[in-house]
């Protein structure tokens, strides 16, 4: 983030200097503007100390929350808006630059208001407005016993960025209201550290499913994203979440396989270490992990990461039927309507939320539990997947 401060601090305040026309536009009241100027000063301030005091990041998480949000709900308003007074100036220009309307600067207030009012929402209800998603697959060589079998996905839990206990409690809640035969984790159970889970292992515990609780790990989860005193350290850290993932009770699965049985039936289930294309980790080992799973069994397999899917699963030897991801958030960003969906995330991942299918193989991205950066979300609520297996007639 330190990095970025500089562009963040040019483009904010070129966008206050310009967005400051329409306001002074319509009010010439003192305390008006001087709030206008003060709240932007101290957001500045606060970016500087980001910027230039090492033990920011380290002793002052909260802050930066803060600072982000703040940044957002003050500078993206004002990009919405600018075009509106661009527009103005193009014909000002053409007619000497006569005063700028009032008409004007009041529908660029009223432009900026919608994406402000949204961030607002996003930040405090839509972090917490959880989605269920329902999906039938069908399958001809789906085992009988597993006709109508349910499962439940979450993924990118992110148990460092919530707040809310009641917020969170409300998704488990939800999550064991739909009664699911089966309960997996796609990875990603934390931020960084593994005592961001402490405070929530009770909460989690709650969940239940009858044919057990399953788990991978996601790129967030091997603590990569921080500095540790030493290598030790951070082994520490990942051998702590490998027993927080029990702790809860779920069964953690590292490159490696597990049958599923119901009526003398069975199915394979199979998860991997985080597996990502370009700088992410690609310590997914899908050989491996279905060395012993025969050819012939239904397979379900477990990757954090949807690039997984088109660069080793889909050319996998062994034919794996359904692929659970997680990983994009759908950038907690973005339109869902009428079937319509789109997020700026599509230009990064082919596969970024809901159901995909090639070669008689599935792939469904679950959009995330939780959150991470931005703490809320906007059009692309925090989601709960069920899916029906059915053998086709």
């Amino acid at each position: 983030m330190k990095k970025r401060i500089p562009y963040i601090l040019l483009l904010l305040l070129i966008a206050d200097l310009y967005f400051f026309q329409a306001v002074k536009t319509l009010t010439a009241n003192v305390y008006i503007l001087c709030a206008y100027w003060a709240f932007d000063l101290l957001l500045i301030l606060g970016l500087l100390y980001v910027m230039t005091d090492r033990r920011a990041n380290k002793s002052s998480p909260r802050l930066i929350t803060w600072l982000m949000a703040l940044t957002l709900l003050s500078l993206i308003p004002k990009l919405f808006a600018a075009p509106v007074l661009l527009l103005e100036d193009i014909s000002r220009l053409l007619r000497h630059f006569p005063p700028r309307s009032v008409w004007v600067s009041e529908l660029t207030l009223l432009v900026a208001a919608i994406p402000f009012v949204s961030l607002l929402y996003g930040m405090t209800g839509g972090r917490h407005r959880y989605k269920v998603h329902r999906v039938t697959l069908r399958f001809d060589d789906l085992p009988e016993a597993f006709d109508g079998f349910t499962v439940t996905q979450l993924s990118d839990i992110h148990a460092g960025s919530f707040t809310s206990k009641k917020g969170v409690e409300k998704g488990i809640a939800l999550v064991n209201h739909q009664n699911s035969d089966l309960l997996l984790f796609t990875g990603d159970l934390v931020n960084n550290k593994a005592s961001e889970m402490e405070p929530w292992i009770d909460s989690f515990s709650k969940l239940k499913a009858r044919f057990g609780k399953y788990s991978v790990l996601g790129n967030h989860d091997y603590g990569d994203y921080m500095k540790w005193e030493n290598k030790g350290a951070r082994y520490d850290n990942l051998n702590r979440l490998k027993k927080v993932h029990a702790e809860i009770g779920f069964k953690l699965l590292l490159n490696e396989a597990v049958n599923i049985e119901k009526d003398g039936q069975s199915i394979a289930l199979i998860g991997v270490e985080n597996w990502g294309k370009g700088g992410f980790h690609k310590h997914g080992d899908l050989i491996k992990a279905s060395e012993k799973v025969p050819d012939e069994e239904f397979k379900i397999l477990m990757s954090h990461d949807p690039s997984h899917w088109e660069a080793k699963t889909l050319e996998h030897l062994k034919h794996i039927h359904l692929t659970l991801s997680g990983h994009t958030h759908g950038m907690q960003f973005g339109i869902e309507l009428f079937g319509f969906k789109w997020s700026p995330v599509k230009y990064i991942y082919n596969q970024w939320a809901g159901l995909y299918k090639e070669n008689e193989k599935y792939l469904y991205v679950n959009r995330g539990f939780g959150f991470l950066g931005f703490k809320g979300r906007i059009g692309i609520w925090p989601e709960i997947t069920v899916i029906t297996l059915k053998k086709s007639v």
